[in-house]
């Protein structure tokens, strides 16, 4: 899914374990988005890894952004993972 949205919190970056990266870790932080439109919109919180995770962006900066969704389980539990694919900040 590909659209514009507001940032409304980003966490510290921190190095997490990886398998699919050489050197076995990679960079990543958490963000929260919300879709344009008002505070009720859509939002979502999700994972920024690699290089686009030590992109800083402030609150109400307005991106574009593309999210993947995918779900896991884990120990008779399913969970959600959104994992921001692209972004790209559109204002200064």
């Amino acid at each position: 899914m590909k659209k514009i949205f507001k940032v409304m919190a980003q966490s510290e970056t921190f190095v997490v374990p990886s398998q699919k990266t050489e050197g076995g870790q990679i960079s990543k932080c958490n963000i929260i988005l919300q879709e344009i439109g008002g505070k009720y919109e859509n939002s979502y919180v999700a994972s920024v890894l690699g290089v686009q995770a030590n992109i800083r962006f402030a609150k109400d900066d307005l991106v574009v952004a593309s999210l993947r969704f995918s779900t896991r389980e884990y120990n008779g539990q399913t969970y959600q993972d959104i994992v921001v694919n692209e972004i790209i900040k559109i204002n200064n």
